[in-house]
């Protein structure tokens, strides 16, 4: 539930219309999200075998300062607190915040004050407990795993064989060429990939899994699988009922398939699904991010009281209250879209090198636990595949990449500070 929460947010439901228009193909629109799906696949497999010999709380965090020192661990929560987990935070919750104000009738002026108060109900939740927030998560995932197997079996169900739009789309380059190709295929995989990112976050709560040298590989590889099947059944269903030009131009391809296919009735249920869908994702991010800081607080480079675990509930009750105090910031000043823009390369960045941190490990320690299938192929894979997503978004907008740089660059002096006043140096 962990890993298939953490991965299904909106993305499923939105960007399928963004690959449409970027390959203009049925056969490709679907071809893409298998691509992504083999590349998630490779990265969980990765991620399996570091979990099941380092089950510690901090994840990729604690896998970066192990293999490659503590600067660049401390970038990644860096980053990770200062925008990736919180702005993400406040997007998905003003995101909730409309589709719960477009279902109720709540004024537009109430979302964002939906949205902090979504912040501060499932921050207090995963403050009593992980099983608190375990068990919202189990609930919100099963819902949204519902609606998207009533949009698949909906589709598939739905009567004729042509399309409700036949617009032709032009793609985003020549396929006629192995390079026009490879393009088309390179800008339509940013999307997908954001789409199929998430399942590192169980990672960061290895530690308080019930055996989590087995149980972690087994979520990890079942979760992405399962999340695997549902988004390619789902995109067949997308160019299906609607076909690549109405795809192409939907802002709410599920919506529309519901709608032609139940009516309005259809159109609501599927929104009450995405609804849950993101509070779903927003419960997993809250639980999941705090133990990286926690463990940052441990090695002496964050607020020491971060570190600490609650007495009774032994949560990092510190690092939650802080967590939600920043994401509320965001939500409230309305940028965190923007630094979102900005550092999201820098996701993928992090991404390859946790991967990288594999070799590291394989040729320094003995293995004892799970080990990633056709290794050193399958994390060569996915370090290159992330490379290739950081090198793209760049070139799509080096204006946003020079900044995120900037803003991830400013974790160096915070870095020194934090060493210099714990009392270590290096």
């Amino acid at each position: 539930m962990l890993v298939m929460g953490g991965i299904i947010g909106a993305g499923i439901f939105l960007n399928p219309a963004i690959v449409a228009q970027r390959v203009g193909s049925a056969g490709l629109t679907v071809g893409v999200w298998v691509v992504g799906g083999v590349i998630a696949l490779a990265g969980a497999l990765c991620f399996a075998e570091l979990g099941s010999n380092r089950p510690k709380v901090g994840g990729g965090y604690v896998y970066l300062r192990d293999a490659f020192g503590p600067l660049p661990a401390f970038l990644y929560g860096w980053t990770l607190l200062l925008i990736i987990a919180t702005g993400a935070i406040a997007a998905v919750a003003v995101t909730f915040a409309r589709y719960f104000a477009a279902l109720t009738g709540v004024p537009d002026g109430w979302i964002t004050p939906t949205a902090v108060a979504a912040i501060l109900l499932l921050s207090a939740i995963n403050y009593v407990g992980v099983r608190a927030g375990s068990l919202t998560q189990n609930a919100f995932t099963v819902i949204k795993l519902v609606a998207l197997g009533t949009l698949i079996v909906v589709g598939f169900l739905a009567s004729g064989g042509t399309p409700t739009a036949t617009a032709s789309v032009t793609p985003a380059a020549d396929t006629s060429t192995v390079t026009g190709f490879i393009a088309v295929v390179g800008v339509a995989l940013l999307p997908v990939l954001f789409s199929y990112g998430g399942w590192q976050q169980t990672n960061f709560v290895a530690e308080e899994i019930v055996d989590p040298e087995k149980t972690l590989p087994k979520a990890l590889v079942l979760g992405v699988v399962g999340v695997v099947a549902v988004y390619v059944l789902a995109n067949m269903v997308y160019v299906k009922v609607l076909g690549v030009g109405a795809l192409a131009a939907s802002q709410a391809p599920a919506a529309d398939v519901m709608r032609a296919s139940l009516g309005p009735a259809g159109a609501s249920f599927i929104s009450a699904g995405i609804a849950a869908s993101t509070f779903g994702f927003l419960n997993l991010v809250i639980l999941v991010s705090p133990r990286v800081y926690q463990a940052m607080a441990n090695d002496g480079v964050f607020f020491r009281r971060v570190a600490n675990l609650h007495p009774r509930f032994r949560t990092p009750t510190t690092a939650i209250v802080f967590q939600a105090g920043w994401a509320i910031v965001l939500t409230l000043s309305g940028t965190y879209g923007q630094l979102l823009d900005y550092v999201v390369f820098g996701d993928w960045i992090f991404f390859g090198l946790v991967g990288a941190t594999l070799f590291v490990f394989r040729r320094r320690d003995t293995n004892t636990g799970f080990r990633t299938p056709g290794y050193p192929w399958v994390p060569a894979l996915f370090v290159v595949a992330s490379f290739f997503v950081v090198v793209s978004s760049v070139v799509s907008n080096p204006g946003n990449a020079l900044i995120g740089s900037a803003l991830i660059g400013l974790g160096i002096p915070v870095y020194v500070y934090w060493r210099r006043a714990s009392g270590k140096t290096g």
